[in-house]
């Protein structure tokens, strides 16, 4: 007799992003315990491999403009929601970032709801976080530390947290994985002068003010000048032109590489030598894990959350 209970993963998209990860990877892992089904609002530029995964596409992306134009969008999701849940006779719902947390708590239909605070940028909007925690049977996130913030300032002890969960092996297979297109080489680029071997630094994210990317260019201006063999490697979607002006700027352009995104970054960070996060914010970031999974060293900033809990 099958008892297993019915799962839905709420999350916005399935493009690059940290919590994005995290939903692929909590499906595959809860698959043999759970029904499992992971919604989304919109299957544009999925990044994550998905195969076998039961995805739902509601197909309403975000975009619209002005306060009415939004809400509308979120009323649809959530009578659209509803009715999944109703239909596939969900037991339990859990969410993924806020506007899939709102679709969430407003599409109860006898499920339990989990919403999922996963940053402390996610704690910056107070009546936002007492929505989640009033109307949430569950509050989850990644660090103890949100789980201590929910309940100093907002008298809220019914949160858990649970750190992201990390293939090793996985991650170790898909690094062994050719690439020809690695930007920089030991053999043609290393300091004759210097008799130095270059010194590959590198680091994956999307372009996002969060990140730090300009923090990080200007450090390695200052560490290539007295190591002329440091390159620096970034990997990750989005507009990075004013980034690309910035080594410009800095007369380092030759020294830095933006290779885009890439479904499998783990070749780049295992051709490299250290692994830098540069964010001014994290939950608990996979890539830092992913390059310690790799063996790399790594360097971090002190976030609240996230790499000073690692």
């Amino acid at each position: 007799m099958n008892d297993k209970k019915n799962l839905l993963l709420i999350v916005p998209m399935l493009h690059q992003g940290g919590f994005e990860r995290v939903c692929v990877q909590t499906a595959r892992l809860l698959e043999p315990y759970y029904h499992v089904s992971i919604l989304i609002f919109s299957s544009k530029d999925i990044n994550y491999d998905v195969t076998g995964l039961d995805v739902i596409d509601i197909n309403l992306p975000g975009g619209k403009t002005g306060k009415t134009g939004k809400a509308l969008n979120v009323l649809k999701r959530v009578l659209k929601v509803r009715k999944i849940k109703r239909q596939r006779h969900i037991d339990l719902s859990y969410s993924f970032g806020s506007s899939a947390n709102y679709v969430n708590v407003f599409s109860r239909a006898g499920d339990i709801v989990l919403t999922g605070l996963r940053c402390s940028t996610d704690m910056e909007n107070p009546a936002q976080v007492r929505l989640f925690c009033r109307k949430s049977d569950q509050v989850l996130s990644c660090s103890r530390e949100i789980m201590r913030q929910l309940s100093r300032e907002f008298d809220y002890n019914n949160s858990r947290y649970a750190y992201n969960p990390l293939d090793v092996q996985n991650i170790q297979k898909l690094a062994a994985e050719d690439i020809d297109d690695f930007p920089f080489s030991q053999e043609t680029s290393a300091n004759a002068d210097r008799n130095e071997k270059l010194q590959i630094l590198i680091s994956v994210g999307r372009q996002d003010y969060i990140k730090g990317f300009w923090h990080l260019i200007k450090a390695f201006s200052i560490v290539e000048a007295s190591h002329p063999g440091a390159r620096l490697v970034i990997v990750g979607a989005g507009d990075f032109g004013p980034y690309r002006k910035l080594t410009q700027e800095l007369h380092i352009a030759d020294k830095v590489a933006f290779t885009g995104v890439r479904k499998n970054p783990f070749p780049y960070v295992k051709k490299s030598d250290l692994y830098v996060l540069s964010s001014n914010h994290e939950g608990f970031p996979n890539s830092l894990l992913e390059a310690m999974a790799l063996g790399k060293p790594v360097i971090a900033t002190d976030c609240k959350t996230g790499p000073r809990e690692i």
